[in-house]
Protein backbone atom coordinates (compact mmCIF):
# COMPACT_ATOMS: atom_id res chain seq x y z
CA UNK A 1 0.00 0.00 0.00
CA UNK A 2 2.23 2.45 1.24
CA UNK A 3 5.90 2.35 2.01
CA UNK A 4 8.37 3.11 5.22
CA UNK A 5 10.06 5.66 3.31
CA UNK A 6 6.88 7.25 1.85
CA UNK A 7 4.91 7.23 5.14
CA UNK A 8 7.93 9.34 6.36
CA UNK A 9 8.28 11.59 4.25
CA UNK A 10 4.72 12.62 4.24
CA UNK A 11 4.79 12.88 7.83
CA UNK A 12 8.06 14.80 8.19
CA UNK A 13 6.78 17.56 5.52
CA UNK A 14 3.26 17.83 7.84
CA UNK A 15 5.71 18.61 10.65
CA UNK A 16 7.51 20.87 8.54
CA UNK A 17 4.30 23.16 7.54
CA UNK A 18 3.63 23.13 12.01
CA UNK A 19 0.98 20.44 12.42
CA UNK A 20 1.66 19.38 16.07
CA UNK A 21 0.70 15.52 14.93
CA UNK A 22 0.45 13.44 11.33
CA UNK A 23 -1.09 10.62 10.86
CA UNK A 24 -1.34 8.28 7.34
CA UNK A 25 -4.20 5.58 6.87
CA UNK A 26 -4.10 3.19 4.04
CA UNK A 27 -5.78 0.45 3.29
CA UNK A 28 -6.81 -2.33 0.73
CA UNK A 29 -10.79 -3.96 1.03
CA UNK A 30 -12.03 -7.19 -1.08
CA UNK A 31 -15.29 -7.35 -0.96
CA UNK A 32 -18.16 -9.99 -2.45
CA UNK A 33 -21.93 -9.27 -2.45
CA UNK A 34 -24.25 -12.15 -3.14
CA UNK A 35 -27.90 -11.24 -3.36
CA UNK A 36 -30.70 -14.45 -3.58
CA UNK A 37 -34.64 -14.23 -4.15
CA UNK A 38 -36.12 -17.30 -4.08
CA UNK A 39 -32.83 -18.76 -4.82
CA UNK A 40 -32.22 -16.94 -8.32
CA UNK A 41 -29.32 -15.03 -8.26
CA UNK A 42 -29.42 -11.33 -8.44
CA UNK A 43 -26.97 -10.01 -7.67
CA UNK A 44 -23.22 -11.29 -7.70
CA UNK A 45 -20.81 -8.75 -7.05
CA UNK A 46 -17.04 -7.88 -6.21
CA UNK A 47 -14.44 -5.46 -6.60
CA UNK A 48 -11.73 -3.98 -4.59
CA UNK A 49 -11.10 -0.32 -3.21
CA UNK A 50 -7.74 1.44 -2.17
CA UNK A 51 -6.88 4.38 -0.88
CA UNK A 52 -4.95 6.70 1.77
CA UNK A 53 -6.06 9.38 3.90
CA UNK A 54 -3.94 12.14 6.09
CA UNK A 55 -4.68 14.15 8.66
CA UNK A 56 -3.16 16.88 10.62
CA UNK A 57 -3.94 18.33 14.01
CA UNK A 58 -2.88 22.41 14.35
CA UNK A 59 -3.71 22.14 18.17
CA UNK A 60 -7.25 21.21 18.21
CA UNK A 61 -7.85 22.47 14.78
CA UNK A 62 -7.94 18.97 12.64
CA UNK A 63 -7.88 18.57 8.75
CA UNK A 64 -8.45 15.46 6.54
CA UNK A 65 -8.05 14.70 2.86
CA UNK A 66 -8.14 11.55 1.20
CA UNK A 67 -6.78 10.26 -2.26
CA UNK A 68 -6.99 6.86 -4.27
CA UNK A 69 -3.70 7.80 -6.12
CA UNK A 70 -1.08 6.46 -3.56
CA UNK A 71 1.86 7.82 -5.69
CA UNK A 72 4.24 10.35 -3.04
CA UNK A 73 4.32 12.83 -5.53
CA UNK A 74 0.24 12.91 -5.53
CA UNK A 75 0.11 12.22 -1.52
CA UNK A 76 2.83 15.27 -0.94
CA UNK A 77 0.56 17.79 -2.66
CA UNK A 78 -2.35 16.47 -0.42
CA UNK A 79 -0.36 16.96 2.33
CA UNK A 80 0.75 20.72 1.70
CA UNK A 81 -2.96 21.57 0.53
CA UNK A 82 -4.10 20.62 3.83
CA UNK A 83 -1.43 22.09 5.62
CA UNK A 84 -2.42 25.25 4.04
CA UNK A 85 -5.83 25.05 4.95
CA UNK A 86 -5.06 23.56 8.49
CA UNK A 87 -2.68 26.21 9.74
CA UNK A 88 -0.40 28.75 8.50
CA UNK A 89 2.18 27.08 6.03
CA UNK A 90 5.11 29.18 4.75
CA UNK A 91 7.90 27.99 2.99
CA UNK A 92 8.31 23.99 4.08
CA UNK A 93 11.54 23.45 6.16
CA UNK A 94 12.56 19.68 5.87
CA UNK A 95 15.54 20.17 8.72
CA UNK A 96 15.66 17.18 10.58
CA UNK A 97 13.16 15.02 7.79
CA UNK A 98 14.40 11.55 7.93
CA UNK A 99 14.26 11.15 11.78
CA UNK A 100 11.17 9.40 12.30
CA UNK A 101 12.15 5.53 13.85
CA UNK A 102 8.54 3.63 13.95
CA UNK A 103 7.73 1.37 15.99
CA UNK A 104 6.05 -1.62 14.40
CA UNK A 105 3.02 -3.03 15.81
CA UNK A 106 1.63 -6.43 13.91
CA UNK A 107 -1.62 -8.24 14.60
CA UNK A 108 -1.50 -11.59 16.21
CA UNK A 109 -4.22 -13.32 14.17
CA UNK A 110 -6.86 -13.19 16.75
CA UNK A 111 -9.38 -12.93 14.42
CA UNK A 112 -8.15 -14.66 11.79
CA UNK A 113 -10.29 -16.75 9.30
CA UNK A 114 -10.51 -20.79 9.54
CA UNK A 115 -11.91 -20.90 6.42
CA UNK A 116 -10.83 -18.61 3.16
CA UNK A 117 -13.34 -16.99 0.72
CA UNK A 118 -11.33 -18.63 -1.81
CA UNK A 119 -11.33 -22.31 -0.26
CA UNK A 120 -15.04 -22.39 -2.04
CA UNK A 121 -17.17 -21.44 -4.85
CA UNK A 122 -20.04 -19.38 -6.12
CA UNK A 123 -21.96 -23.00 -6.08
CA UNK A 124 -21.19 -24.01 -2.43
CA UNK A 125 -22.49 -20.81 -1.05
CA UNK A 126 -25.90 -20.93 -3.48
CA UNK A 127 -26.11 -24.36 -2.11
CA UNK A 128 -25.36 -23.01 1.92
CA UNK A 129 -28.01 -20.45 1.39
CA UNK A 130 -30.51 -22.66 -0.06
CA UNK A 131 -30.41 -24.22 3.38
CA UNK A 132 -32.00 -21.03 4.57
CA UNK A 133 -34.56 -20.36 2.18
CA UNK A 134 -35.77 -23.86 2.34
CA UNK A 135 -36.11 -24.04 6.26
CA UNK A 136 -37.56 -20.07 5.92
CA UNK A 137 -40.83 -21.58 4.24
CA UNK A 138 -42.59 -22.58 7.44
CA UNK A 139 -45.86 -22.34 5.71
CA UNK A 140 -47.81 -21.65 2.64
CA UNK A 141 -48.25 -18.03 3.56
CA UNK A 142 -44.30 -17.60 3.20
CA UNK A 143 -44.48 -16.08 -0.17
CA UNK A 144 -41.06 -14.42 -1.34
CA UNK A 145 -37.16 -15.43 0.91
CA UNK A 146 -34.29 -13.03 0.22
CA UNK A 147 -30.40 -13.47 0.94
CA UNK A 148 -27.98 -11.21 1.10
CA UNK A 149 -23.82 -12.78 1.84
CA UNK A 150 -21.44 -10.02 2.54
CA UNK A 151 -18.64 -10.64 2.65
CA UNK A 152 -14.73 -8.46 3.18
CA UNK A 153 -11.27 -8.80 3.84
CA UNK A 154 -9.73 -5.29 4.29
CA UNK A 155 -6.12 -4.86 5.06
CA UNK A 156 -5.33 -1.07 6.87
CA UNK A 157 -1.85 0.26 7.36
CA UNK A 158 -1.68 3.41 10.47
CA UNK A 159 1.45 5.37 10.62
CA UNK A 160 1.94 8.43 12.79
CA UNK A 161 4.52 11.71 14.01
CA UNK A 162 4.44 9.64 17.19
CA UNK A 163 6.38 6.58 15.80
CA UNK A 164 3.62 4.48 15.54
CA UNK A 165 3.86 2.12 12.48
CA UNK A 166 0.49 -0.56 13.06
CA UNK A 167 -0.69 -3.13 10.34
CA UNK A 168 -4.36 -4.99 10.84
CA UNK A 169 -6.21 -7.37 9.14
CA UNK A 170 -10.17 -7.96 9.24
CA UNK A 171 -12.23 -10.29 7.21
CA UNK A 172 -16.20 -10.20 8.22
CA UNK A 173 -19.18 -12.33 6.82
CA UNK A 174 -22.62 -11.89 7.33
CA UNK A 175 -25.63 -13.66 5.45
CA UNK A 176 -29.20 -12.13 5.93
CA UNK A 177 -32.31 -13.74 5.64
CA UNK A 178 -35.83 -11.71 5.21
CA UNK A 179 -39.03 -13.75 4.80
CA UNK A 180 -41.90 -12.38 3.81
CA UNK A 181 -45.52 -13.82 4.61
CA UNK A 182 -48.77 -12.57 3.11
CA UNK A 183 -52.84 -13.55 3.54
CA UNK A 184 -55.95 -11.47 3.03
CA UNK A 185 -54.87 -9.42 6.18
CA UNK A 186 -52.29 -8.27 4.99
CA UNK A 187 -48.39 -8.47 4.24
CA UNK A 188 -45.56 -9.28 7.35
CA UNK A 189 -41.56 -9.53 7.39
CA UNK A 190 -39.12 -11.71 9.44
CA UNK A 191 -35.49 -10.82 9.69
CA UNK A 192 -32.30 -12.65 10.58
CA UNK A 193 -28.82 -11.36 10.41
CA UNK A 194 -25.67 -13.12 11.60
CA UNK A 195 -22.22 -11.78 11.22
CA UNK A 196 -18.87 -12.20 12.69
CA UNK A 197 -14.98 -11.59 12.13
CA UNK A 198 -14.94 -15.29 10.42
CA UNK A 199 -14.07 -16.50 6.93
CA UNK A 200 -16.59 -18.90 5.31
CA UNK A 201 -16.64 -21.44 8.44
CA UNK A 202 -19.80 -18.30 9.60
CA UNK A 203 -22.18 -21.03 8.03
CA UNK A 204 -21.23 -23.53 10.28
CA UNK A 205 -20.92 -21.62 13.86
CA UNK A 206 -24.54 -20.16 12.84
CA UNK A 207 -26.21 -22.52 10.55
CA UNK A 208 -28.65 -21.01 7.67
CA UNK A 209 -31.32 -23.56 8.20
CA UNK A 210 -31.75 -22.38 11.64
CA UNK A 211 -31.45 -18.29 10.75
CA UNK A 212 -34.08 -19.28 7.91
CA UNK A 213 -36.71 -20.96 9.88
CA UNK A 214 -36.21 -18.15 12.98
CA UNK A 215 -37.16 -15.54 10.13
CA UNK A 216 -39.88 -17.52 8.68
CA UNK A 217 -41.62 -17.70 11.89
CA UNK A 218 -41.23 -14.43 13.18
CA UNK A 219 -43.24 -13.39 9.73
CA UNK A 220 -45.80 -16.03 10.75
CA UNK A 221 -46.66 -14.79 14.09
CA UNK A 222 -46.69 -11.01 13.08
CA UNK A 223 -48.87 -11.89 10.49
CA UNK A 224 -51.60 -13.53 13.04
CA UNK A 225 -50.26 -10.90 15.34
CA UNK A 226 -53.60 -8.75 16.67
CA UNK A 227 -52.69 -4.67 17.59
CA UNK A 228 -50.68 -3.76 20.52
CA UNK A 229 -52.04 -1.47 23.09
CA UNK A 230 -50.62 1.55 24.29
CA UNK A 231 -49.81 3.27 27.22
CA UNK A 232 -47.02 3.13 29.93
CA UNK A 233 -46.72 -0.54 31.15
CA UNK A 234 -43.52 -2.88 32.47
CA UNK A 235 -41.93 -4.16 29.41
CA UNK A 236 -39.38 -7.21 29.42
CA UNK A 237 -36.95 -6.73 26.02
CA UNK A 238 -35.00 -9.87 24.94
CA UNK A 239 -31.83 -10.64 24.64
CA UNK A 240 -29.16 -10.17 21.21
CA UNK A 241 -30.47 -7.66 18.89
CA UNK A 242 -32.51 -5.96 22.21
CA UNK A 243 -29.36 -4.18 23.35
CA UNK A 244 -30.25 -1.83 20.20
CA UNK A 245 -31.93 -0.10 22.31
CA UNK A 246 -29.24 1.17 24.52
CA UNK A 247 -26.49 1.16 21.79
CA UNK A 248 -28.58 4.19 19.93
CA UNK A 249 -30.06 5.54 23.13
CA UNK A 250 -26.99 5.57 25.80
CA UNK A 251 -24.16 4.05 23.78
CA UNK A 252 -24.00 7.16 21.50
CA UNK A 253 -24.03 9.59 24.48
CA UNK A 254 -20.86 7.70 25.62
CA UNK A 255 -18.48 8.75 22.82
CA UNK A 256 -16.15 11.51 22.67
CA UNK A 257 -17.70 12.41 19.80
CA UNK A 258 -20.82 14.09 21.48
CA UNK A 259 -19.22 14.26 25.18
CA UNK A 260 -16.02 16.50 23.58
CA UNK A 261 -18.72 18.65 22.12
CA UNK A 262 -20.68 18.90 25.37
CA UNK A 263 -23.92 17.46 23.42
CA UNK A 264 -24.49 14.69 25.35
CA UNK A 265 -26.53 14.63 28.77
CA UNK A 266 -23.85 12.47 30.00
CA UNK A 267 -21.08 14.78 29.72
CA UNK A 268 -19.21 15.80 32.98
CA UNK A 269 -20.72 12.56 34.76
CA UNK A 270 -17.77 10.47 35.00
CA UNK A 271 -18.53 8.70 38.67
CA UNK A 272 -22.01 9.39 39.29
CA UNK A 273 -24.48 6.69 39.36
CA UNK A 274 -26.23 7.40 36.06
CA UNK A 275 -28.56 3.99 36.01
CA UNK A 276 -29.75 1.18 37.83
CA UNK A 277 -27.24 -0.41 40.09
CA UNK A 278 -27.94 -4.28 38.22
CA UNK A 279 -26.56 -2.66 35.13
CA UNK A 280 -23.35 -3.07 33.84
CA UNK A 281 -22.38 -1.23 30.38
CA UNK A 282 -19.26 -2.47 28.45
CA UNK A 283 -17.69 -1.94 25.68
CA UNK A 284 -15.44 -4.98 24.19
CA UNK A 285 -13.47 -5.02 20.89
CA UNK A 286 -11.16 -8.17 21.57
CA UNK A 287 -14.19 -10.54 21.93
CA UNK A 288 -12.97 -13.20 19.79
CA UNK A 289 -14.20 -13.14 15.87
CA UNK A 290 -16.52 -10.56 17.40
CA UNK A 291 -18.63 -8.58 14.11
CA UNK A 292 -16.88 -5.34 15.33
CA UNK A 293 -13.69 -6.37 17.00
CA UNK A 294 -10.20 -5.90 15.23
CA UNK A 295 -6.73 -6.02 17.31
CA UNK A 296 -6.09 -2.47 16.69
CA UNK A 297 -8.75 0.64 15.88
CA UNK A 298 -8.34 2.82 12.84
CA UNK A 299 -5.81 4.82 14.82
CA UNK A 300 -3.89 2.40 15.20
CA UNK A 301 -4.24 1.65 19.17
CA UNK A 302 -4.85 -1.68 20.72
CA UNK A 303 -8.83 -2.46 21.10
CA UNK A 304 -9.75 -2.94 24.47
CA UNK A 305 -12.68 -4.11 26.56
CA UNK A 306 -13.81 -0.59 27.94
CA UNK A 307 -16.41 -0.85 31.31
CA UNK A 308 -18.35 2.05 30.55
CA UNK A 309 -20.85 1.90 33.33
CA UNK A 310 -20.47 -0.80 36.54
CA UNK A 311 -23.25 -1.41 38.90
CA UNK A 312 -24.78 1.87 37.76
CA UNK A 313 -21.80 3.90 38.45
CA UNK A 314 -20.50 5.76 35.13
CA UNK A 315 -16.82 4.67 34.83
CA UNK A 316 -15.37 5.61 31.19
CA UNK A 317 -16.49 7.25 28.01
CA UNK A 318 -14.92 5.75 24.22
CA UNK A 319 -12.16 8.07 23.80
CA UNK A 320 -10.44 8.74 20.61
CA UNK A 321 -7.36 10.62 19.74
CA UNK A 322 -9.27 14.50 18.97
CA UNK A 323 -11.83 12.83 21.91
CA UNK A 324 -8.72 12.27 24.47
CA UNK A 325 -7.32 15.80 23.15
CA UNK A 326 -10.38 17.63 23.94
CA UNK A 327 -11.39 16.17 27.02
CA UNK A 328 -7.87 14.86 29.04
CA UNK A 329 -9.27 11.50 29.06
CA UNK A 330 -7.07 8.27 27.99
CA UNK A 331 -8.03 6.62 24.87
CA UNK A 332 -9.78 3.48 24.78
CA UNK A 333 -8.84 2.09 21.58
CA UNK A 334 -12.69 3.35 19.68
CA UNK A 335 -11.27 5.18 16.61
CA UNK A 336 -13.33 4.01 13.79
CA UNK A 337 -14.07 4.52 10.53
CA UNK A 338 -15.95 3.54 7.04
CA UNK A 339 -12.88 3.66 4.85
CA UNK A 340 -10.29 5.61 4.09
CA UNK A 341 -12.47 8.51 2.66
CA UNK A 342 -13.55 9.13 6.57
CA UNK A 343 -11.54 10.92 9.22
CA UNK A 344 -11.88 8.43 12.37
CA UNK A 345 -14.06 9.39 15.18
CA UNK A 346 -14.97 7.60 18.74
CA UNK A 347 -17.18 4.94 18.42
CA UNK A 348 -19.16 1.65 19.43
CA UNK A 349 -17.35 -1.53 18.76
CA UNK A 350 -19.26 -4.31 20.71
CA UNK A 351 -21.38 -2.90 23.63
CA UNK A 352 -23.59 -4.91 25.50
CA UNK A 353 -25.45 -4.95 29.30
CA UNK A 354 -23.71 -7.70 31.14
CA UNK A 355 -25.36 -10.66 32.33
CA UNK A 356 -27.04 -10.43 35.70
CA UNK A 357 -28.13 -12.85 38.40
CA UNK A 358 -32.21 -12.96 37.39
CA UNK A 359 -33.77 -16.39 35.93
CA UNK A 360 -35.98 -15.10 32.68
CA UNK A 361 -39.12 -16.58 33.99
CA UNK A 362 -38.64 -14.38 37.02
CA UNK A 363 -38.65 -11.00 35.08
CA UNK A 364 -42.62 -11.77 34.08
CA UNK A 365 -43.59 -13.01 37.77
CA UNK A 366 -45.64 -10.08 39.05
CA UNK A 367 -46.54 -8.27 35.79
CA UNK A 368 -50.52 -7.97 35.84
CA UNK A 369 -50.00 -6.58 31.89
CA UNK A 370 -47.26 -5.26 30.11
CA UNK A 371 -45.22 -6.29 26.88
CA UNK A 372 -42.72 -8.68 25.81
CA UNK A 373 -40.49 -7.20 22.87
CA UNK A 374 -38.95 -10.22 22.06
CA UNK A 375 -37.30 -9.10 19.24
CA UNK A 376 -36.69 -4.97 18.33
CA UNK A 377 -36.34 -3.43 15.04
CA UNK A 378 -35.82 -0.17 13.70
CA UNK A 379 -35.60 2.97 15.62
CA UNK A 380 -35.11 6.86 15.90
CA UNK A 381 -32.77 8.75 18.37
CA UNK A 382 -32.46 11.94 19.38
CA UNK A 383 -28.92 13.04 19.50
CA UNK A 384 -27.75 14.37 23.06
CA UNK A 385 -30.93 13.67 24.55
CA UNK A 386 -31.06 10.01 24.27
CA UNK A 387 -35.06 10.68 23.37
CA UNK A 388 -35.53 7.19 21.40
CA UNK A 389 -38.95 5.42 19.14
CA UNK A 390 -37.87 1.70 18.46
CA UNK A 391 -40.21 -0.54 16.51
CA UNK A 392 -40.95 -3.77 18.12
CA UNK A 393 -40.33 -6.69 15.67
CA UNK A 394 -41.65 -9.44 17.73
CA UNK A 395 -44.19 -8.50 20.82
CA UNK A 396 -46.38 -10.15 23.07
CA UNK A 397 -48.65 -9.23 26.19
CA UNK A 398 -47.43 -10.23 29.16
CA UNK A 399 -50.71 -11.23 31.28
CA UNK A 400 -50.36 -12.17 35.38
CA UNK A 401 -47.10 -13.15 34.61
CA UNK A 402 -47.85 -15.22 31.25
CA UNK A 403 -46.57 -14.75 27.71
CA UNK A 404 -49.68 -14.59 25.69
CA UNK A 405 -50.84 -13.32 22.17
CA UNK A 406 -48.62 -11.68 19.73
CA UNK A 407 -49.09 -7.94 19.17
CA UNK A 408 -47.92 -5.96 16.22
CA UNK A 409 -47.04 -2.17 15.50
CA UNK A 410 -45.70 -1.46 19.03
CA UNK A 411 -42.80 1.23 19.82
CA UNK A 412 -41.26 1.89 22.43
CA UNK A 413 -40.75 5.89 23.30
CA UNK A 414 -38.92 6.73 25.86
CA UNK A 415 -34.86 8.61 26.93
CA UNK A 416 -31.93 6.56 27.28
CA UNK A 417 -30.64 8.39 30.47
CA UNK A 418 -34.10 7.48 32.07
CA UNK A 419 -34.71 3.73 30.89
CA UNK A 420 -31.55 2.53 32.11
CA UNK A 421 -32.13 3.83 35.45
CA UNK A 422 -35.70 1.73 35.29
CA UNK A 423 -34.00 -1.54 34.75
CA UNK A 424 -35.17 -3.14 37.49
CA UNK A 425 -33.85 -7.03 36.67
CA UNK A 426 -31.50 -8.54 34.50
CA UNK A 427 -31.38 -12.23 33.39
CA UNK A 428 -28.30 -14.34 32.96
CA UNK A 429 -28.42 -15.38 29.00
CA UNK A 430 -26.45 -12.44 27.78
CA UNK A 431 -25.95 -12.82 23.61
CA UNK A 432 -24.88 -10.61 21.27
CA UNK A 433 -26.26 -9.55 17.58
CA UNK A 434 -24.84 -7.89 14.60
CA UNK A 435 -25.57 -4.64 12.92
CA UNK A 436 -24.78 -1.47 10.95
CA UNK A 437 -24.19 1.50 12.91
CA UNK A 438 -24.10 4.73 10.85
CA UNK A 439 -22.51 8.39 12.38
CA UNK A 440 -20.16 11.06 11.30
CA UNK A 441 -17.44 8.38 9.94
CA UNK A 442 -19.55 6.65 8.27
CA UNK A 443 -21.19 3.15 8.50
CA UNK A 444 -19.24 0.43 10.11
CA UNK A 445 -20.04 -3.44 12.14
CA UNK A 446 -20.72 -3.51 15.71
CA UNK A 447 -22.66 -5.76 17.76
CA UNK A 448 -25.58 -4.77 20.16
CA UNK A 449 -26.54 -6.99 23.19
CA UNK A 450 -27.86 -8.05 26.47
CA UNK A 451 -29.75 -10.58 28.56
CA UNK A 452 -33.54 -10.49 29.09
CA UNK A 453 -34.46 -7.44 31.34
CA UNK A 454 -37.38 -5.49 33.29
CA UNK A 455 -38.01 -2.42 32.72
CA UNK A 456 -40.62 -0.95 35.21
CA UNK A 457 -42.03 1.38 32.54
CA UNK A 458 -41.89 2.58 29.54
CA UNK A 459 -44.54 4.48 27.42
CA UNK A 460 -45.97 2.10 24.15
CA UNK A 461 -47.04 3.63 21.41
CA UNK A 462 -49.91 1.37 19.49
CA UNK A 463 -52.66 0.28 17.34
CA UNK A 464 -55.15 -0.91 20.24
Amino acid sequence: MINESTAERLIERALAHGADFAEVYAERWKNRSLRLLDLEVQEATSGIEYGAGIRLFFGTRVVYAYSNDLSETNLLEVTDTLARLGGEAGKVDEKGAGGLDFRKALPEGRHAPELPFEARDKRWRIDRLSEADRAARVGPEIKKVQIHLLEWDQDILVANSEGLWTSDRRVRTRYMVTAIAENEHGMQTGFEGPGLAVGLELFDLEPPAEHGRAAGEQALTRLRAKPAPAGPMPVVIGNAFGGVIFHEALGHLLETTSVARKTSVLTGKLGEKIASEVVTYVDDGTIPHGWGSSEYDDEGAPTERTVLIDKGVLKSYMVDRWGSLMTGYRTTGSGRRQNYTFAPTSRMRNTFIEAGGASIESLFEGIEYGLYAKKLGGGQVKPGSGEYNFAVQEGYIIRNGRIEEPVKGAMLVGKGPESIQRIVAVAGDRKNASGMCGSLSGTIPVEVGQPHLLISEIVVGGEG
